[in-house]
């Protein structure tokens, strides 16, 4: 097998893991509106419990926007300034769609990663609490954080593996200004 086609192959399994990966995180979304509902009958109503509701709920919230700003830079959903919709010539417009996130994305991912390790790994290793509460599971904050930058890392590579033809799913059309 060439490497060319072994890239290509890597890139497709990438993007395909990343994918599904996000596919089963969207469904955070359920437990996330359940907590952020209970927490006014908890707290009026049952009169307990609705700290732990909200302190659950921020870290299936964390967890949830780690996936999802990476499912949205590769949907290219966010809110952009429009310059690759308007004013650049279309081949300017492309190496930017291709290459933007590799110049100014990756390495402040990279730095995040890097400058994030040692106290990710020491909340984990300590199983951090939330500061308020007491309550656990507060290194997952940290853990979705990290994960964060590891994804749009992960993306700012596929773009950059994409070959032009291929940038975009089939029938998938970048996101107009508004």
């Amino acid at each position: 097998m060439s490497l060319p086609l072994r890239l290509h192959h890597a890139r497709r399994l990438l993007a395909r893991a990343l994918d599904r990966a996000t596919a089963v995180a969207a469904w955070l979304v359920v437990p996330l509106a359940v907590l952020l509902f209970a927490q006014w009958p908890l707290r009026d109503l049952v009169g307990a419990y609705s700290r732990q509701a909200n302190d659950v709920a921020q870290w299936v919230f964390a967890l949830y926007v780690a996936v999802a700003v990476r499912d949205a830079t590769r949907r290219r959903a966010h809110l952009a300034t429009g310059l690759t919709h308007t004013g650049p010539p279309p081949p300017w417009r492309r190496v930017v769609e291709r290459c933007g996130e590799a110049v100014l994305v990756a390495p402040w991912a990279v730095f995040v990663l890097v400058a994030g390790a040692a106290p990710t790994w020491r909340s984990v290793v300590a199983l951090e609490a939330f500061p308020d509460t007491f309550d656990p599971l507060y290194f997952v904050i940290r853990i979705a954080g990290w994960l964060l930058a590891l994804g749009v890392l992960l993306e700012a590579v596929l773009a950059l593996a994409t070959p032009d033809d291929a940038a975009r799913r089939p029938g998938e059309t970048p996101a107009t200004p508004r």
